[in-house]
């Protein structure tokens, strides 16, 4: 599976980019028909909050394309939010797909 990792206006340290790989590729475990994954990382400009560490997750799959947007203190927090989101729509998506 082929992952594609952006941080947007800042460098992302290998120890995150490989701790985002590590759980992003466990998803392949519940779906086999995932193609790639592009993710995104930003700091939201909220003054008023700590949690403005987002992630965003986009799978795709065979014929579809799956999509989450966490936002949390840190961008391990938010990735964990957004990978079992992801996980969620894949098994929905893989009993869609059985029944069809």
């Amino acid at each position: 599976m082929q992952i594609d990792i952006r941080s947007i206006h800042f460098k992302a340290d290998r120890k995150l980019e490989s701790f985002i790989k590590e759980k992003v590729e466990k998803l392949s475990q519940f779906y086999d028909g995932v193609i790639g994954t592009e993710v995104a990382l930003k700091v939201a400009n909220n003054e008023n909050s700590d949690n403005n560490k987002v992630t965003e997750i986009r799978l795709n799959v065979r014929g579809n394309d799956l999509y989450a947007k966490k936002q949390s203190k840190s961008f391990e927090e938010s990735t964990d939010s957004a990978v079992e989101a992801l996980r969620r729509q894949l098994i929905k998506y893989k009993d869609k797909v059985r029944r069809n």
